[in-house]
């Protein structure tokens, strides 16, 4: 159980950036997680993080480790999940996503149904800030939502499970190089700044010091794609963890230069509920997905 233990960690701070940070998230001492990679790195023959002062980094052998890591997490929680018998005991379980993280944590869920077939699961979508209110209606019991900002209430908990970064998007058949010369001038399909993704997009597109022509606001990231493939215009996305655009030859997909925000997309549920159990799988499983 130990050499678990040290998984968890290890994922952790591959997750936070920093042993300070996967402690804190840990309830561990900060030296204790240091003891823990050091023993893990023993146990591989072989570092595991580039070390630049405060802050750490998966090297090469810690990004090939990593997926293994967290499918032996996953695993590990679904054996929980098994032994627990939830399915008899929990009850429904309703987990609330925003449509562009539907289709990681559907095949999540697909893997829990799959060791728990009688375990009752739906996932209801809607904004994220829309999310958050039924979760404190108690409509749903957790939610698969973009970060929010600010500090959190008491009684809800925050679980990171993917970071996906901004990235421009345009038709294969435009073959400026440059960033600022597509938003300057093409059309620019800008994803709806009420909602968070928008403000982070709009954020990140303020940082390219270009004027955009903006065409129209949508609030479906695949409907943006869809246009952008049929040469309506370029737009600034998440780069989605589930999407194959990079593999398309209709589209272009490009790094946002001195852009280092990313959108991050995790699991809010209340500090404590009866579903826990079943919460902790799916974002296990998800993580593992890689």
């Amino acid at each position: 159980m130990s050499n678990l233990r040290f998984m968890r960690t290890f994922a952790a701070v591959a997750r936070y950036g920093s042993f300070a940070s996967a402690a804190e998230h840990l309830a561990m001492t900060q030296s204790a997680v240091s003891m823990q990679m050091r023993a893990l790195e023993e146990e591989f023959d072989h570092p595991l993080f580039d070390r630049v002062g405060r802050s750490v980094a998966l090297n090469a052998m810690g990004r090939l480790l990593l997926p293994h890591a967290e499918q032996l997490l996953a695993q590990y929680q679904t054996m929980r999940t098994l032994a627990a018998g939830i399915e008899s005991t929990a009850g429904p379980v309703t987990i609330g996503a925003v449509e562009s993280a539907v289709s990681a944590l559907a095949r999540a869920v697909s893997q829990i149904k799959h060791a728990q077939p009688h375990l009752e699961i739906s996932i209801q979508t809607a904004r994220s800030i829309e999310l958050t209110a039924k979760l404190d209606a108690g409509e749903i019991d957790c939610a698969v939502l973009v970060e929010p900002s600010g500090r959190r209430p008491a009684g809800v908990r925050w679980t990171p499970l993917y970071r996906e970064p901004l990235v421009l998007l345009a038709s294969s058949t435009l073959k400026s190089s440059s960033v600022a010369k597509l938003l300057e001038t093409e059309r620019f399909l800008r994803f709806d700044r009420t909602q968070r993704t928008g403000a982070l997009i709009d954020r990140a597109v303020r940082r390219q010091h270009v004027k955009v022509s903006d065409f129209l606001e949508l609030s479906s990231i695949e409907g943006i794609v869809a246009l952008v493939r049929q040469r309506v215009g370029v737009a600034v996305v998440p780069m989605l963890r589930s999407a194959s655009w990079a593999h398309e030859d209709a589209l272009r997909v490009i790094p946002l230069p001195g852009v280092t925000e990313q959108r991050s997309i995790g699991l809010l549920e209340r500090t404590r509920h009866d579903k826990a159990g079943i919460t902790a799988a799916i974002a296990q499983q998800v993580m593992a997905q890689g």
